[in-house]
């Protein structure tokens, strides 16, 4: 029953985390308890479900086509291509099934989709002129193969790399190489539900990573030291940094519902938009930024690649819009987050809803985010996200909403965050599971005050890093 209540959650609310609660309550069934009559029930349960799941001994899984390739799509893409299948004595195998990138001449992402996890390591070839052999960045994924009808090699010709291909490396192993013109750094690490490895290479003009332990030595750890007891925006200041781009992230959308609404028939995908786009017209004529959206309309777009849209058109500041979601209908409230390791519970929640995965993969990112956490931009998420909460409950409650519960600032391992290279944030505006807020959400006068708080949040931390930045606010203009 517990397993069936799971199962009942995520056909209502679309969350990965509950699916996978299911899967593991059936799954303890079959196995503890295999003689019992509740055991081909679960057993019936698992075959039916609607993502791939690794069954127990004992079970036999339903023959099912591969799930299909991630659909998100840069703007110039074409349309998304059919599911890559294995040859029939690779059963078992994890398929790669498409490889993409992103790029500006400081900046590269390559993204391997999977099928399923599976383990990879990586490791950098220097130049090899006996061979005449650049440098070349290679990772190899272990117990998988390659799709029918995948890209095998993609060109890519900016000043980075040259281009990405993908090649049987053993009968059950892909080797993913990116050859180099030229880089300053590099960065490997995975994602989940999808599976799918993401490796970003910066330039020597780019906004890199700082030294991790065995790169940059002694000096480099100095500065990292060093920049760690500067006071909170004095690095910013003393950088002068101005912001003059903004990219705006209206989450979810396409496929994505997001969080479904209180009231039937509203989702967090188009609620997001409405306010973005409000978002948007304010920063421009009221603040005079140049602002860009990952979306203006209702398409999916994968969490990296909202990511590399705001790294690859060199943002200055990064927004990630959503609403929130609980299954306490009574919970109400505002927040915002920046990316950090989760302090709480229900941050862990948060990030994992938003991640559309489970809570227990939540750690996996530990090892990357102690290496963010040495970056002077997680400081600046940090206060950018203290200006934006503050603007929000202010304002609100200035312009006839004195019920707004400002829940705080917190810091949670957002995925659309990671690897941002500027300062960062992501808004939980109000909670859509809310009947009262709900209803707030879809109402143009609060989307609006919403619009107008972020402006606010955002006007006061570009004064305070750099007071001469902003001249007198336009007459009625949001903060």
């Amino acid at each position: 029953m517990e397993g069936m209540l799971y199962y009942d959650l995520h056909k209502g609310l679309k969350f990965n985390s509950d699916l996978k609660a299911a899967q593991e309550n059936f799954e303890k069934i079959v196995k503890e308890h295999p003689e019992s009559p509740y055991a081909g029930m679960a057993t019936k349960e698992l075959q039916g479900m609607p993502r791939p799941w690794a069954p127990p001994a004992g079970v036999a899984r339903r023959p099912q086509a591969p799930p299909p390739a991630a659909e998100a799509e840069p703007a110039a893409a074409k349309s998304a291509k059919p599911p890559a299948k294995p040859a029939p004595e690779e059963e078992g195998l994890s398929i790669v099934q498409d490889l993409r990138h992103w790029s500006n001449p400081d900046y590269t992402r390559v993204v391997v989709y999977a099928d399923r996890e599976t383990d990879f390591s990586h490791r950098l070839l220097r130049a090899d002129p006996s061979i005449d052999k650049p440098p070349r960045l290679y990772v190899d994924l272990a117990h998988s193969t390659i799709g029918e009808g995948v890209q095998k090699s993609i060109p890519i010709n900016d000043d980075l790399l040259s281009d990405a291909r993908a090649a049987r490396n053993t009968l059950d192993s892909v080797r993913v190489v990116l050859d180099i013109k030229s880089f300053e750094t590099y960065k490997v690490f995975s994602l989940k539900d999808p599976f799918r490895i993401v490796i970003d290479v910066w330039g020597a003009n780019g906004a890199a990573p700082p030294p991790t332990p065995g790169r940059g030595g002694a000096a480099g750890e100095a500065l990292v030291d060093k920049t760690r007891k500067m006071p909170r925006g004095a690095l910013a200041k003393q950088l002068a940094l101005g912001v003059r781009r903004v990219v705006i992230d209206p989450g979810h959308g396409g496929k994505d519902f997001g969080a479904p609404g209180f009231i039937p028939g509203v989702h967090e995908k188009d609620i997001v938009l409405q306010i973005a786009r409000r978002l948007a017209r304010k920063l421009q004529e009221d603040v005079g930024l140049e602002v860009l959206m990952t979306r203006n309309d209702d398409r999916y777009l994968t969490l990296e690649e909202r990511t590399a849209f705001a790294n690859t058109h060199r943002a200055d500041l990064f927004i990630s819009i959503h609403t929130n979601a609980s299954r306490d209908p009574r919970a109400y409230g505002t927040e915002t987050y920046f990316l950090n390791l989760a302090t709480d519970d229900e941050s862990i929640r948060v990030a994992a809803m938003e991640n559309a995965t489970s809570t227990k993969n939540i750690s996996d990112l530990h090892s990357i985010l102690n290496d963010l956490l040495k970056n002077a931009k997680i400081n600046e998420s940090s206060r950018l996200a203290a200006f934006v909460q503050s603007g929000m409950v202010t304002h609100l409650a200035a312009n006839g909403y004195p019920r707004i519960k400002d829940k705080g600032v917190k810091q949670a391992p957002f995925y659309v965050l990671l690897g941002a290279r500027m300062p960062s944030v992501l808004v939980e505006t109000a909670f859509i599971s809310n009947r009262d807020e709900c209803r707030l959400l879809t109402t143009p006068a609060f989307q609006e005050q919403v619009a107008n708080s972020i402006v606010r949040g955002i006007r006061s931390y570009i004064q305070d890093i750099s007071p001469t930045a902003l001249g007198a606010p336009p007459p009625g203009s949001a903060g």
